[in-house]
């Protein structure tokens, strides 16, 4: 079994075997190389202290950062990539569910894997020595299971995060888990209480973004975990879950658009406008993402008024270009799921018109308009309020009709509409 390590961490594991220290990549890299997934991350762990880590790569004037020098890790900038090298340890106490009071450095690789979380996040590999696997990770691999490395209550104890952890892997690789450590799930889920929010928001992204997320928002629910993360879940109706399951799985892989799919119907079921914003500002989701979110799902609930070209316009002017296109693929989930036999038709002509409008390059925004608010005030409008009304008056006008844009023209209608606005 061989695996292939990229230039960059291929150096890294020859410079420190050089200076006499053992070195592999190790955790999700290996784990995601087995898979035949190209890794995010390449990962080094080492029995080289940091001390003698940030000495060997500043003596070729390799960058290095004390990024978690307090647990043993350190980043060498190589190449323009981050690479992160941490010291082989042992963890101490765990005083808050997520990290420990201090750690103890070793010379042993067993030891450092023993205190990771699942079995195939717990695999070290060398292109010369091979692969270490001491807790049958790769097996684990080839039966699709997620398992913890040793005592999954105790494991969940230390970083309750690893609750979260799992059902995000279960996602992203279409795993299931390991009977053990699911019922460890239940019996600890109270724990995610002391994580972070913004812990809980980042897993809760990478569940979502998963191939198939209705798998890993199914096993939150199942293990009473969603109550704890979103209570607007805990008395949602199971035929109306089901129906958010579908939706998340019939969407693109696209934060906002899965957001809106999980959300959609939790807005309708409590009947409650600030349902949605309430939920992501208590994950602190950031202010754009939750504006376009809301604004997502309020213009989905019902079809908006595309009965005349005006109409689609103001409908383009309210939602905004950029959000366009996930309009379009949460509306097509929507039908999808709500009829027996999807009819997307009337959304396709829709949409058909909105890239012709965009094409022809129509005016759409005040600022669009061949005419100022200077050029009103020297026609004699009196400066402030009624330039503003004015001009939304004309931009109503160049709607419905886009050839009237020309300052002339413009200038003519702002002379008849000036009695009616003095």
């Amino acid at each position: 079994m061989k695996i292939d390590i990229p230039k960059e961490p291929a150096i890294i594991l020859h410079l420190l075997n050089n200076h006499g220290f053992d070195a592999y990549v190790v955790g999700g890299c290996v784990r995601d190389a087995l898979l035949k997934r190209k890794p995010q991350d390449w990962d080094i762990c080492t029995n080289a202290r940091p001390e003698e880590i940030i000495h060997i790569f500043t003596s070729y004037s390799l960058k290095v950062l004390k990024t978690g020098i307090k647990h043993g890790t350190v980043t060498v900038l190589f190449h323009g990539k981050h690479f992160e090298i941490t010291t082989y340890r042992i963890d101490g106490n765990y005083l808050d569910n997520r990290r420990p009071d201090k750690v103890i450095f070793t010379d042993y690789i067993k030891e450092d894997l023993s205190r990771r979380d699942f079995t195939i996040n717990a695999m070290a590999y060398h292109p010369k020595k091979g692969l270490v696997d001491n807790f049958n990770g790769q097996s684990d691999l080839k039966k699709k299971i997620i398992k913890c490395v040793g005592e999954p209550k105790k494991r969940f104890e230390e970083d309750a995060l690893r609750i979260l952890r799992g059902i995000r892997f279960t996602a992203q690789l279409d795993f299931h888990l390991e009977e053990t450590t699911k019922n460890a799930m239940y019996l600890k889920r109270k724990l995610i209480q002391n994580i972070s929010k913004e812990r809980i928001r980042d897993e809760i992204v990478k569940i979502l973004l998963a191939h198939k997320p209705s798998n890993g928002i199914l096993l939150l629910s199942d293990l009473h975990l969603l109550e704890f993360i979103i209570p607007e879940f805990k008395n949602i109706p199971k035929d109306l879950f089901n129906r958010i399951l579908f939706l998340l799985d019939n969407t693109p892989k696209i934060l906002e658009i899965r957001l809106s799919a999980f959300l959609f119907y939790i807005n309708l079921f409590l009947n409650n406008p600030l349902t949605v914003n309430n939920i992501l500002k208590n994950l602190k989701f950031d202010n754009k993402t939750i504006n376009n979110v809301c604004l997502l799902i309020y213009e989905s609930l019902y079809t908006p008024d595309f009965s005349s070209i005006k109409d689609i316009k103001k409908f383009m002017i309210r939602i905004g270009i950029k959000n366009l296109e996930n309009f379009w693929a949460l509306k097509i989930a929507l039908i999808k799921e709500s009829q027996a036999h999807s009819d997307f038709s009337n959304i396709l002509n829709v949409k058909n018109t909105v890239e012709k409008i965009l094409k022809e390059k129509h005016p759409l925004e005040l600022k669009d308009l061949q005419i100022t608010g200077n050029d009103l005030i020297s026609l004699g409008i009196p400066q402030g309020k009624q330039v503003g009304i004015l001009l939304e008056q004309l931009l109503d006008k160049v709607l419905e009709n886009p050839n009237l844009n020309e300052k002339d023209q413009l200038l003519k209608i702002a002379k008849n509409y000036k009695p009616s606005i003095s």
